[in-house]
């Protein structure tokens, strides 16, 4: 069996930042997939669930209701490793022309202070695991560890 694609990259050599993972096409319509890598994989701690769930929720509530982009948003969901998500959106924006709008989620996160959308037992699988505060935390450090100062090598994947 091949390796998928998101196995090919060094993970060793990879730093957080926003990157295409690969781009599907259906119908002949561009379906992109982004990595927002939030730790550097093996060498930084990873994101902790409750965390996770938080900025899921709080993401995809933010990414859904943009006035520009939230018909084509496809899904926001978290990496199995924990560190980092993925988004899928209609399109072929590169990295740093998605830049914005992912900083502006990062932005609506770290500043968010009221019921995170969708945490009750009612809209939510698990929405015990939880934690605004982190998510919070963790949001604000992605912002200003990586997202205000991206530069190429946070923006295309190790050679």
């Amino acid at each position: 069996m091949d390796k998928i694609t998101s196995f090919t990259i060094n993970h060793l050599d990879l730093l957080p930042g926003i990157y295409v993972s690969r781009i599907d096409y259906v119908n002949d319509y561009p379906i992109t997939t982004y990595d927002i890598r939030m730790t550097a994989p093996n060498i930084e701690p990873v994101l902790h669930t409750d965390e996770m769930h938080a900025i899921e929720h709080l993401a995809a509530t933010f990414l859904r209701n943009h006035s520009t982009y939230g018909n084509d948003i496809i899904y926001f969901g978290p990496m199995g490793c924990r560190t980092g998500f993925y988004l899928l959106m209609k399109g072929d924006l590169s990295s740093k022309e998605v830049a914005p709008l992912i900083t502006s989620t990062f932005e609506f996160i770290r500043d968010f202070n009221d019921d995170v959308p969708g945490a009750s037992a009612k809209d939510c699988g698990n929405y015990l695991d939880m934690n605004l505060a982190m998510a919070r935390y963790q949001s604000n450090k992605f912002l200003n560890s990586t997202l205000y100062k991206l530069e190429d090598k946070n923006l295309n994947y190790p050679k």
